[in-house]
C-alpha cells in the first residue's frame, strides 16, 4: 500500500515503542499518511538507531518488545496510517559476542555451527579474526569458566577445548582474537564498510532469507506493516535477486530502497521497487535554491585561504575524490582489496584501481556494464603497469559475472566509494558545503529550473511512489542548514569577506575544515559550544587530514575542541549580525524547497522535526530528542484558522507542511501528473512553479536575496472554470478575466509560498 506520505521517527531507548505511539494521534492530524519508523528488531545492547541488530527474530525488548509494537501499529491503523519499517539484510552486529545468538554459536562450532553459513565468513584462511586487542600480546586473556575473557570482551570457549594457559585455551578455539589495528588488512568475513562489527550476513541464501526476514514478513502479512524501507541494498550480492524475494513475499507493500545515485544514473530496471529512499530527489529540490553563479567566486576564496590538494594548481572535487578513495584502499579497506586480488590472482593494486575508477557506487552485472567497463578504461589509462592485471580481472567478470570474484568487486566498489567520497572527501572538499550530501554532486553548483522540471517530470512518469526527502538520519545536515547556505551561492563576495577577515584571527589551522566550520557556525547559528564541538571533532576524524579515528594528533585535536568557546565568545555578536542578514532568505529557502518536495512528485518524507524549522548536523546531532508538546500546542492554534508569521518559532513552517500532508491524504487525485508552469516579468527567474493536476499548482521563490520586488511578474495558470484559492493564506486569488494569471507581488506578500487550488 503506498502511502500518501511518511513521517520518520527514530525509535531508540530514550523514545522507545510506547513514546513513539503517544505521536501517533498528532502524526494523524498533521496529516502523515504512514508511520515511518528506524529498525525495531533487536539490536545490540544500548543502542541509539537500531541499525545494529543482534536478533531478528523479535522486536527489541529495549524499546518496549512484542506487545508496544503491536501497540503502535494498532494505533496507526486505527489511524487510517500506514508503518513503514526500517530493515536492515546486509548485516548484523557482533560487537558483544554474547548479544547475538548466531555469531555465538559460530564462535563456539566454527563451521560445525548451523549458523556457519548464515555470515559471509572466507573459512579457507582459518579461524575467524576477531581484531579486538589493545596489542598484539595475549597477556590480559583470562578464562571464566566456559568463557575467555578479555576485560569486557568475552568469547565462548569451543567444547573439549578447555584447559591449560588462557593462551592455550585461546589457540584451540575457532577464532583469532587480533590486535585491532591488524583488522582491516587481516579480516577473513565481510563487513559493513569499515565497521568490523557489523558482520556481513549472506541474506542471498533462502534459508538465510526466511530466517532474517520471517518476523517482519509476520508484521507485513497480519497488516501491521505496510512498508519496507530497506537498508544498504549495495552491500548485498545481488541487490536485485534480493528485491524480487521480498517482492514475491511481500506483494503488495511499499518497498523502497536506500540506493544511492549519482546524477544522471537510474535506478535498475530489473528492482520491483517503488523507487529510491530520496537522496536523489534531495539534491534536484535542494539545488534549485542555490545560485550557480556563486561557484567561482566560492571557489576563489576556497583557494585563497588555502584549500589547494597537493600535486594540484587549483582546488579539484575530481582529485581529492580520487585521493580519498585510495587512501581508503589502502587502510580501512586492506582486507577486501586483498580477498578480491586472492580470487583474480593479481595484484590488490589493480583492484582497487578498478575500485577508485568506479563513475557509480557499483554495477549490477549484467545491467551496468557501461560502467564497469567506464572504471576498467579508466584504471587501465591511469596506471598502465597494471593494465594486464586490470585487464585479467575485466575478463574474469565479464566470463562469470554471477560469480564469486564479481559479485566481490561489486560489493566492494560502493564501500569504496561511499568510505571516499561520503565520509572523507565531502570533508576535504569545501568550498560550499550545501551541496556536499549523499547523493550530491559539489561539482554541479545549483539546478536549474529546467533541470528541475525535466527530472521531475521524469520521477512522476517512471517512478510515481518513489520517497522524496530533504532531512534524514545520514544527512550531512539537515535541510534548513542547507537552506540558509544556499543564500550564501548569492552573496560569495560579503561572505568571502566576513570569512576571511574571521579565519585571519580565529582560524583553524587546516583549511578544509576552517572553510567547513565557518559554514557550519553561520547555517546552524545559534549554535552551543558542545553542539559545535562535537560536530567539528567528527568532521576532522573523518577528513583525515590532520587526525582521524585511527591515528590522533592531539595536539591539534585539542586546538580544534577550544575553537568554539574561543569563537562563540569573541566573535558570537558579529556572526549574529551576519546570520541576521541572510535569516529571513534562508526562511525563503527553506519552504521553498520543503513546498516543492511536499507538493511534488513521489512520496514526501518528513524527518522528525523538521516540520519546525531544524538546524541539526550530522548524527549523532540529528537524532536529539523532539518537542513534540510543542509541535502539538502549535499545530493545535493552527487547528484554529491561525496564519502564523514567518519568524524564528517555525510555525509557519509546519503551517506549510500541514496543509500540504493534509490534502495529499484527503485528496490524492490531486497529486497526479506534474506540468511546469513559467512565470513571466522582470521576477521570473525568482518563482519556480508547477501544477500536478490543472486543479492545483505549487508556487515557490527561489533566489530571494538577489530578488529586487516582483513588480509587474505574472504566473500564468492553468485554464478552466471557478476561483483559485490559496490555502495557504485562505484567500481567493485575483486572476482576472481569462487568460488566467496571478500577479506574484499579490499572491505572495504574506508568504514566500503558495498551494493554490481551483474549486467552485
Amino acid at each position: 500500500m503506498t502511502p500518501t506520505s511518511t513521517y520518520r521517527l527514530q525509535i531508540n531507548p530514550g523514545f522507545d515503542l510506547t513514546a513513539a505511539a503517544s505521536t501517533v494521534d498528532y502524526l494523524s492530524r498533521l496529516g502523515a499518511g504512514a508511520v515511518y519508523t528506524s529498525p525495531l528488531l533487536t539490536a545490540a545492547p544500548g543502542s541509539t538507531h537500531g541499525y545494529d541488530v543482534v536478533d531478528p527474530t523479535r522486536a527489541s525488548p529495549e524499546l518496549g518488545g512484542e506487545p508496544a509494537r503491536v501497540e503502535l501499529m494498532s494505533r496507526a491503523r486505527a489511524a487510517g496510517m500506514g508503518v513503514v519499517v526500517d530493515i536492515v539484510p546486509n548485516h548484523m552486529s557482533v560487537a558483544v559476542p554474547a548479544a547475538n545468538p548466531w555469531w555465538w554459536d559460530v564462535l563456539r562450532q566454527g563451521r560445525s555451527s548451523p549458523y556457519a553459513s548464515y555470515f559471509d565468513i572466507d573459512w579457507s584462511r582459518g579461524r575467524i579474526v576477531l581484531p579486538v586487542l589493545g596489542s598484539d600480546s595475549l597477556s590480559d586473556l583470562k578464562v571464566d569458566g566456559d568463557r575467555l575473557t578479555y576485560f569486557e570482551h568475552e568469547f565462548p570457549i569451543a567444547p573439549g577445548t578447555s584447559g591449560g594457559t588462557p593462551q592455550e585455551v585461546h589457540d584451540r578455539q575457532h577464532y583469532r582474537l587480533a590486535w585491532w589495528r591488524t583488522g582491516n588488512a587481516e579480516l577473513n568475513y565481510r563487513r559493513f564498510f569499515d565497521i568490523t562489527t557489523l558482520a556481513g550476513v549472506r541474506v542471498e541464501d533462502p534459508e538465510v532469507f526466511e530466517a532474517t526476514h520471517r518476523e517482519v514478513l509476520r508484521w507485513v502479512r497480519s497488516g501491521d506493516v505496510t512498508g519496507l524501507r530497506i537498508d544498504h541494498p549495495d552491500g548485498l550480492s545481488d541487490p536485485g535477486g534480493y528485491l524480487r524475494r521480498l517482492r514475491a513475499e511481500a506483494p503488495e507493500t511499499w518497498l523502497v530502497t536506500e540506493k544511492i545515485l549519482a546524477p544522471d544514473e537510474p535506478l535498475p530496471a530489473s528492482w520491483p521497487a517503488e523507487g529510491t529512499t530520496g537522496y536523489d530527489a534531495l539534491r534536484e529540490i535542494c539545488g534549485l535554491f542555490v545560485a550557480p553563479e556563486g561557484a567561482a567566486p566560492l571557489a576563489e576564496l576556497a583557494q585563497d585561504l588555502g584549500l589547494q590538494p597537493i600535486g594540484s594548481p587549483a582546488p579539484s572535487l575530481h582529485l581529492v575524490e580520487e585521493t580519498c578513495r585510495r587512501l581508503v584502499t589502502q587502510t580501512s579497506l586492506v582486507a577486501e582489496m586483498r580477498r578480491i586480488a586472492a580470487l583474480a590472482d593479481v595484484p590488490p593494486d589493480a583492484v582497487a584501481e578498478i575500485m577508485i575508477a568506479f563513475p557509480v557506487y557499483r554495477s549490477y552485472l549484467p545491467e551496468g556494464l557501461d560502467d564497469w567497463t567506464a572504471a576498467v578504461a579508466t584504471a587501465r589509462q591511469k596506471v598502465p603497469d597494471l593494465a594486464h592485471h586490470v585487464d585479467t580481472v575485466d575478463r574474469a567478470v565479464r566470463a562469470d559475472p554471477h560469480g564469486e570474484l564479481a559479485t566481490r568487486v561489486q560489493q566492494t566498489s560502493g564501500m569504496v566509494v561511499a568510505k571516499g567520497v561520503e565520509d572523507t572527501a565531502f570533508y576535504r572538499w569545501t568550498p560550499f558545503i550545501a551541496l556536499n550530501e549523499v547523493g550530491g554532486a559539489p561539482d554541479r553548483c545549483g539546478v536549474t529550473p529546467t533541470e528541475f522540471h525535466t527530472r521531475a517530470s521524469a520521477r512522476e512518469a517512471a517512478y510515481p511512489a518513489t520517497m522524496t526527502a530533504l532531512s534524514t538520519h545520514d544527512t550531512k545536515r539537515a535541510e534548513d542548514v542547507r537552506a540558509r547556505l544556499a543564500v550564501l551561492s548569492e552573496i560569495p563576495d560579503r561572505w568571502a569577506e566576513h570569512v576571511t577577515r574571521w579565519s585571519a584571527t580565529h582560524g583553524i589551522d587546516e583549511p578544509s575544515l576552517n572553510l567547513l566550520a565557518w559554514q557550519t557556525v553561520v547555517g546552524a547559528w545559534p549554535i552551543s559550544a558542545d553542539r559545535l564541538r562535537g560536530y567539528l571533532d567528527k568532521a576532522a576524524k573523518e577528513g583525515k587530514v590532520r587526525t582521524s579515528w585511527v591515528d590522533h594528533d592531539e595536539e591539534f585535536e585539542a586546538a580544534v575542541n577550544a575553537w568554539p568557546d574561543r569563537v562563540i565568545t569573541e566573535l558570537g555578536d558579529e556572526i549574529e549580525s551576519f546570520v541576521d542578514g541572510i535569516r529571513n532568505a534562508g526562511w525563503a529557502n527553506a519552504l521553498g524547497q520543503k513546498i516543492v518536495q511536499l507538493a511534488g512528485p513521489g512520496v514526501p518524507d518528513v524527518y522528525q522535526g523538521t516540520e519546525l524549522w531544524d538546524l541539526s548536523l550530522v548524527d549523532p546531532d540529528n537524532r536529539r530528542p523532539v518537542d513534540f508538546v510543542l509541535r502539538e500546542e502549535l499545530l493545535t492554534r493552527l487547528e484554529t484558522g491561525w496564519l502564523p508569521d514567518v519568524d524564528d518559532t517555525g510555525a509557519v513552517k509546519l503551517h506549510v507542511v500541514r496543509q500540504v500532508l493534509r490534502l495529499r491524504r484527503d485528496r490524492p487525485d490531486l497529486f497526479t501528473g506534474y506540468r511546469p508552469l513559467r512565470a513571466q516579468g522582470p521576477g521570473a527567474d525568482h518563482v519556480v512553479a508547477f501544477c500536478r493536476r490543472p486543479e492545483l499548482v505549487v508556487v515557490a521563490t527561489r533566489l530571494p536575496m538577489s530578488l529586487d520586488g516582483w513588480a509587474d511578474t505574472v504566473l500564468p495558470l492553468p485554464s478552466g472554470p471557478g476561483n483559485w484559492r490559496d490555502l495557504l493564506t485562505d484567500t481567493t486569488v485575483d486572476t482576472g478575466i481569462e487568460p488566467r494569471r496571478a500577479t506574484l507581488a499579490g499572491l505572495l506578500s504574506r508568504y514566500p509560498v503558495a498551494l493554490l487550488q481551483r474549486g467552485d
